[in-house]
């Protein structure tokens, strides 16, 4: 649609100024031809008047398009990137031994493009699903193995060798002089931040450690995760990153303690409080408590959201009810498609099941979803 800014542009959050120019000069030529598009664009942001239309007028409207309140302001802001970007160029990370800290592997090549050269460790344990106990390092590492196989359809011994690399690197962090943690808002992220609070709580590192806490971006429509952002963006963030200082360490080990009691009502009390230190994670931990099954269907809320977009949309493939759910319906992106999948069994499997799924020959993001009488059911108890 002619009315909307380029999208990958909006998904990235990496803006040309020149181009920016560019937009703003050719929506100006065509809304002095009356152009229906161009008008119905400009009438969006301001208000009809008698006086013509100036290259400023076009450039506020190609500003609010981008998400941005003002044309200075989206000036200001790409002017930002490129000096983040040229800082990072001439020193970057190479004034102290650097470890950046992921729980993914999506940034990797991004920081090595912009010009970081630190270690990097993915570590990429979901504490966001199955089962979760206060145990040493590799009892858990054991436990955790043992449920990801059945999720992935791996063999144990594969899940476990993949996680060993990410909990033993823990334990060898005596060459680094600065520990960097780059995390998004959403629970996956905010989970494992927590449990590597809690590591580093225990074990205190000799080097210093920092944070990047990630929840929105200037000029991205739909801000998900950090691997979605073009390599200056993390150039950006790299100036805005914070010290972790002991207090924080401890919220962390007071965050998963609550995780793995046996009781949620620790996690409650924590979460009702915001957490103003991690407020992403006091969000975070709210959503985490919404997968429990609600007491009138019992039902987590990725369940539910499931249900109404088939409801919305279907019947549909497998794949198109997740993309709908992280796209649209879900208010904190954080699932990963196996995990989705993995969610879903308990809606098609039961002996009288809230989904219908067809034939089993297909892979799973092609097989198509439909709801069942009982799924209506429970779909109208929950919007009632």
């Amino acid at each position: 649609m002619s009315s909307l800014p380029r999208r990958d542009a909006t998904s990235h959050g990496r803006f040309n100024l020149e181009q920016q120019r560019k937009r703003a000069k050719e929506l100006l030529k065509a809304a002095r031809t009356d152009d229906p598009a161009a008008l119905a664009r400009i009438l969006r942001h301001i208000l009809p008047r008698e006086t013509p239309l100036k290259l400023a007028d076009t450039q506020l409207v190609i500003a609010r398009e981008c998400g941005f309140s003002s044309w200075p302001k989206l000036k200001s802001h790409i002017e930002a990137l490129d000096f983040s970007r040229r800082k990072i160029a001439e020193r970057g990370d190479r004034d102290m031994a650097t470890l950046h800290i992921r729980c993914g592997s999506d940034i990797e090549y991004s920081l090595r493009t912009v010009g970081f050269e630190g270690d990097f460790l993915e570590f990429s344990d979901p504490f966001c699903i199955g089962p979760l106990c206060d145990l040493p390092p590799e009892e858990l590492m054991r436990l955790r193995a043992s449920f990801l196989a059945k999720v992935s359809g791996m063999a144990e011994r594969d899940a476990l060798a993949r996680l060993r690399k990410g909990y033993e690197a823990l334990e060898e962090l005596e060459g680094y002089e600065r520990l960097v943690l780059w995390f998004e808002h959403d629970s996956y992220d905010q989970l494992i931040l927590a449990y590597l609070l809690h590591r580093l709580h225990e074990n205190p590192p000799r080097a210093r450690v920092e944070l990047v806490a990630v929840e929105s971006v200037p000029g991205v429509a739909r801000f998900i995760g950090l691997g979605q952002l073009a390599p200056d963006l993390l150039a950006w963030l790299w100036h805005q990153r914070r010290p972790v200082e002991a207090p924080l360490l401890k919220l962390g080990t007071q965050v998963w303690q609550a995780l793995t009691a046996d009781d949620p009502e620790p996690l409650k009390a924590l979460a009702v409080t915001g957490m103003p230190p991690l407020p992403m994670m006091g969000r975070a931990l709210v959503r985490y408590l919404q997968e429990r099954p609600a007491v009138d269907t019992g039902l987590g809320l990725t369940e539910r959201l499931t249900l109404e977009i088939v409801h919305d949309h279907g019947p549909l493939p497998v794949g198109k009810a997740f993309s709908y759910l992280m796209r649209e319906y879900e208010p904190l992106p954080y699932l990963g498609d196996l995990m989705f999948w993995w969610l879903l069994q308990p809606l098609i499997c039961e002996p009288e099941p809230l989904l219908a799924i067809s034939e089993t020959h297909r892979e799973w993001p092609h097989r198509q979803l439909a709801l069942t009488e009982r799924g209506l059911t429970a779909l109208s108890t929950v919007t009632c």
